[in-house]
C-alpha cells in the first residue's frame, strides 16, 4: 500500500526534527549533566578497575571532522595512530552509517571490527586475538540482505530525482541511504526533503529520519547501533558478562540508540561528540575529534602504566 502523499508541512518538520542549538545558558547545566570525558577520565577509568574495556566508535565526526564533501571525510595520521594503540588494549569496533567497505578504506586498520550501514553489514573476521573469548569463526551478519534490491532501485531514483538541487548529494551505503545537504542553499532544503519524501511514498518499507545535514534512508527492520553494539559484544564473547565496560563514542543522533542501550543496561559509558548542548543518553561529552584522540591516547598510557605497575608487583612477588 502506498503511504500518503507527503506535504511540504511534513518536510518542514522533518528538517526541524534534526539536533538544534540550545541557548548559551543552558550550556552549563548541560555540563553538569554531561561532564567532558576528559575531566572525569579518573572516574571512568575507575569504573573499570576488574574489567575488560571494550571501545566502539562512530567515524563522521568523531573520528574526522565533518566537511562539505563526505567522500573527502579523511581521519588524521595521528588518529589513525590513537586508534591503533587503542586496539592493542581494548577490543575496538568501528559503528558507522557508512557502509562497511567505505569505513574501512578510510580506517585501514585491519586489526579492528567493523559494523557498517548503522549496523546492518557487520563483519568479524577470523583470527587469533586475546579479546576474544568465542570461538574465532569469522561472522559476516547482515540482517538487511532482502532490501538490497529495493535500495539500489531508490538510490537510482533519487539520483535522478536529487540532480536539479545544486549541492545535493546521495551516498550509497549499501544497507542504508544518505542524501547530504550540507552544500544545499538553505532555502532549497524543504524542497530536497520534499523530493526525498515523494520519492519513498512508493516504498512503505523504507524510513526516513534526519541527522547533521543529511536525510537518512534505511529498511524499517529492527535493528540499529545499539543492536550492532549487542551483538559485536555477543561476538566477542563478552554477553551477559560483568567484567566487560562498553565505552561508546559517537556524534550522531544514530548514536543514541547505543548510548540508551549501555544507559539501560547499566553498564559502560556513552560519550557524546558535540560543541552544544544536545538531548542525549550519553554520560559524558567531548567536543570535536581531536579530544577524541586526545582520550584514546590517556587511555593507552593508562593501560600501559597500569600493566608496568602489575608486572612490577608480580616481580616483586616472585623476587622473595
Amino acid at each position: 500500500m502506498k503511504a500518503s502523499s507527503p506535504t511540504h508541512a511534513k518536510a518542514a518538520a522533518l528538517l526541524a526534527s534534526a539536533p538544534s542549538v540550545p541557548k548559551p545558558d543552558e550550556h552549563s547545566t548541560w555540563m553538569m549533566r554531561h561532564p567532558s570525558a576528559l575531566s572525569m577520565f579518573d572516574e571512568i577509568t575507575s569504573a573499570s578497575k576488574g574489567k575488560q574495556i571494550v571501545m566502539f566508535l562512530d567515524y563522521d565526526g568523531t573520528l574526522s571532522p565533518i566537511v562539505d564533501d563526505p567522500d573527502r571525510a579523511f581521519m588524521s595520521d595521528a588518529m589513525r595512530d590513537a586508534v591503533r594503540e587503542a586496539a592493542r588494549y581494548f577490543p575496538t569496533a568501528i559503528v558507522s552509517g557508512r557502509c562497511r567497505d567505505k569505513v574501512y578504506n578510510f580506517v585501514r586498520l585491519a586489526e579492528l571490527y567493523y559494523a557498517g550501514s548503522h549496523g546492518m553489514d557487520i563483519k568479524v573476521p577470523a583470527k587469533k586475538s586475546s579479546f576474544r573469548k568465542a570461538n574465532s569463526k569469522a561472522v559476516l551478519f547482515q540482517p538487511a540482505s532482502k532490501f538490497l534490491p529495493m535500495i539500489d532501485e531508490v538510490y537510482k531514483t533519487l539520483l535522478d530525482a536529487t540532480k536539479s538541487t545544486p549541492g545535493a548529494k546521495v551516498e550509497n551505503n549499501k544497507f542504508c541511504l544518505s542524501v547530504h545537504f550540507r552544500c544545499v542553499d538553505e532555502k532549497r532544503w524543504t524542497f530536497l526533503a520534499d523530493q526525498v519524501m515523494s520519492v519513498l511514498m512508493e516504498y512503505p518499507m523504507l524510513r526516513l529520519t534526519s541527522g547533521r545535514k543529511v536525510l537518512e534512508i534505511r529498511p524499517i527492520i529492527k535493528w540499529d547501533k545499539g543492536k550492532a553494539m549487542e551483538f559485536l559484544l555477543e561476538s566477542l564473547g563478552f554477553a551477559e558478562c560483568k567484567d566487560v565496560l562498553p565505552l561508546y563514542i559517537g556524534d550522531d543522533r544514530t548514536d543514541e540508540d547505543a548510548f540508551r542501550v549501555l544507559k539501560n543496561r547499566g553498564q559502560g559509558f556513552g560519550i557524546l561528540v558535540s560543541k552544544v548542548p544536545k538531548e542525549t543518553s550519553a554520560s559524558y561529552s567531548l567536543r570535536e575529534p581531536t579530544e577524541v584522540m586526545d582520550f584514546l591516547q590517556r587511555l593507552v598510557e593508562w593501560k600501559r602504566l597500569a600493566f608496568k605497575c602489575d608486572l612490577s608487583r608480580m616481580e616483586a612477588a616472585f623476587a622473595f
